[in-house]
């Protein structure tokens, strides 16, 4: 059919060179782009896998970006902690050297008690100081927060981690199942004794040798025992005509060793009655806490935390609840927030006010004019047991922010990163252009291009054709 009114060939060429023009725009824009999928039309369903694991991407990007902040911050606290800890340890030897007053004048008592006191403002001073991103850290800002102590119970409590559910608290329940118990061994001392006795005393503090004469009754065994309990850390009560002999410290490493040297007392000469106490039998919230004495301490999933019992709840069968309300430092450490993705550290305060405990003492009274100031020589052993304290509390607290930092926020940094490599491996295969492949598509595309459009001037020719039954 000879007709110039429509071109059908010059119609399918055109249709044809739009489509291979489509498709070399296509593979131009993959080319400039580096990625397969530009919109939804390219791959609907390859789009919608692509943006789910973007938004993994996203999410483990930024806990990863996280996790390394809270390393700085702990890197922070931990150094202000390093420096303090420094500070105490120079305090230990400074009452180490007030303690020795045979070898050395009153000027230098005075000099050192100087010098303890500053070193104390020192401590303070860095505890009020130490900050980042203009948040105090190490000075009970990031303390947990509690309701419902009793006092007559628990006499320190340190929360070092706890999971508290938003506008809401985390109820601890600390049950005493096994009596805390000092060391003791007893001697019947009914009329008296009836020879000389020398024995040989040893507790925790040390060994005393102790010469009992004959005749003396329970008050006079009791007094001579007691004249050497600093030394021995064993001190004595009548009880009737029995004499008790009890450590002055509770659990299992709480010791009472009496050793007749010259004469019988509780056993015979030559042999020895050693004693030990038992520790404090604690369940925290169910779970079996770890105990030393009267001090117990749990470390769960969710519950990290040490405290001191009194002497009224230690040593009788009882328990006691209180409620932590909120405070802790928490980090943002995993993709998704929730409590799986997050770790809560209580950072207490290491102010002189907090260093020690209401049982041996708090640094800040070993000041000049504190109830323990090492200028009375009396005080300096006092003053001793406060500092060692002092020393185990920071040294308590920096391994756990570093094991904080090393357990799981590091292991969670590499982690997390190798996450990253694979979710972005995937997005990469679904969603990239393969560079290879697209040049050669768009090879192909500009051959067909060029050759459907010298088919489209072909085309164009054909009804020229009918011209020439006109001639």
């Amino acid at each position: 059919m000879s007709v110039i009114n429509t071109n059908i060939p010059s119609i399918t060429a055109v249709h044809k060179l739009r489509a291979n023009q489509n498709d070399l725009q296509i593979r131009l824009e993959r080319l400039s782009t580096g990625l397969r999928i530009n919109r939804g039309k390219d791959d609907p369903a390859g789009l919608i896998a692509s943006e789910t694991l973007r938004n993994e991407m996203r999410g483990i990007s930024q806990s990863i970006n996280n996790s390394q902040r809270a390393i700085n911050v702990i890197s922070t606290a931990e150094g202000a902690l390093n420096e303090i800890s420094s500070l105490l340890l120079d305090i230990r030897g400074l009452v180490n050297h007030v303690a020795n007053v045979g070898a050395i004048s009153s000027e230098e008592v005075e000099a050192d008690q100087l010098q303890i006191d500053s070193i104390i403002e020192a401590i303070d001073r860095i505890t009020n100081t130490t900050q980042f991103g203009g948040r105090k850290l190490i000075n009970g800002n990031f303390e947990y927060t509690t309701s419902g102590i009793d006092a007559t119970a628990i006499t320190t409590m340190t929360i070092f981690g706890a999971r508290v559910p938003p506008s809401s608290y985390q109820n601890v329940t600390v049950e005493v199942t096994q009596s805390a118990q000092t060391a003791h061994v007893t001697f019947s001392a009914g009329a008296g004794l009836t020879e000389n006795v020398t024995i040989e005393i040893k507790g925790n503090g040390g060994m005393e040798v102790v010469t009992i004469t004959s005749g003396m009754n329970a008050t006079s065994i009791t007094n001579t025992i007691n004249a050497v309990a600093d030394t021995t850390g064993v001190s004595a009560t009548v009880s009737g005509t029995s004499v008790i002999l009890n450590s002055r410290e509770y659990g299992s490493d709480a010791l009472v060793s009496v050793k007749p040297i010259d004469g019988n007392f509780i056993v015979s000469t030559g042999s020895t009655q050693k004693v030990y106490g038992q520790d404090a039998g604690v369940l925290i919230n169910g779970q079996q806490a770890s105990t030393q004495g009267l001090q117990a301490s749990l470390r769960a999933n969710g519950l990290d935390l040490q405290m001191l019992l009194t002497a009224t709840l230690g040593t009788t069968l009882g328990t006691t609840e209180f409620q932590i309300t909120g405070g802790g430092a928490t980090f943002q450490i995993g993709p998704e927030v929730n409590s799986n993705g997050q770790v809560s550290i209580g950072i207490p305060s290491v102010g002189s006010s907090n260093l020690g405990n209401a049982d041996v003492g708090f640094l800040f009274t070993i000041k000049d004019g504190g109830i323990y100031t090492v200028k009375d020589i009396g005080n300096v052993t006092q003053a001793e047991k406060i500092v060692v304290e002092a020393i185990q509390q920071v040294a308590t607290l920096r391994g756990r922010l570093g094991g904080l930092q090393k357990n799981q926020i590091e292991t969670n940094i590499n982690s997390q990163n190798i996450a990253l490599e694979n979710v972005t491996a995937a997005e990469s295969a679904i969603r990239d252009a393969d560079i290879a492949q697209e040049v050669a598509a768009m090879t192909r595309s500009q051959i067909l291009v060029q050759s459907t459009t010298a088919i489209l001037r072909v085309a164009n020719q054909i009804p020229q054709t009918a011209l020439s039954l006109l001639q």
